[in-house]
Order: C-alpha cells, then sequence, then structure tokens
C-alpha cells in the first residue's frame, strides 16, 4: 500500500488535478504553519481556544482546512502563542 504523498504525486501527472492542487497551495501553507506553530508553543487546540477566546472546535476546523480565517483570526492566535503574524507578498510564476 502506498502513502499519501505517493499518491499525490502521481495525480500530480494529471495536469487538471495539478492545476487544481497547486491553486490550493497557499491554503495548504496557512494550515500546515498554524499546525507547526501551535506544536512549536507546546499547546493543546484546547489550551489556545483558553488562551483566544476561539473555540476549539473553530481551532479544529481551520487546522483541518474545513475553514477559512481571517487576518484578525490568524493574529489572535498568533498573539496565544506568543508569536507575531507575518504575511508577505512574493513574485509568483507566470
Amino acid at each position: 500500500m502506498t502513502n499519501f504523498n505517493d499518491f499525490v504525486a502521481e495525480q500530480k501527472k494529471n495536469p487538471e488535478f495539478k492545476k487544481e492542487y497547486d491553486a490550493l497551495e497557499p491554503e495548504f501553507s496557512i494550515v500546515q504553519a498554524m499546525l507547526d506553530a501551535r506544536k512549536a508553543s507546546g499547546l493543546t487546540q484546547k489550551e489556545l481556544a483558553d488562551k483566544t477566546g476561539i473555540a476549539q472546535g473553530d481551532i479544529s476546523k481551520l487546522e483541518n482546512g474545513s475553514a477559512n480565517p481571517s487576518l484578525k483570526t490568524l493574529q489572535r492566535l498568533a498573539a496565544g502563542m506568543g508569536m507575531q503574524l507575518k504575511l508577505e507578498f512574493v513574485p509568483g510564476n507566470r
């Protein structure tokens, strides 16, 4: 049985799949950054919820990609983890 990364790599050989997958990359990056930051801060979702006033269920939805956070929510999450949010624009592929 192959793992998920192998499955995705195989699927990305299909140009239509790759286009849709690549379009979601910014969202994947935000979700991964939130997960990494929370884990680095040593907090559970519940602890982060207590610090930020954001419901644990909402944090879970953000981390599993089923909700899109506002900039204000990202700032609250960062502050709850003792961090600052950094947003930057970089040159795109043309």
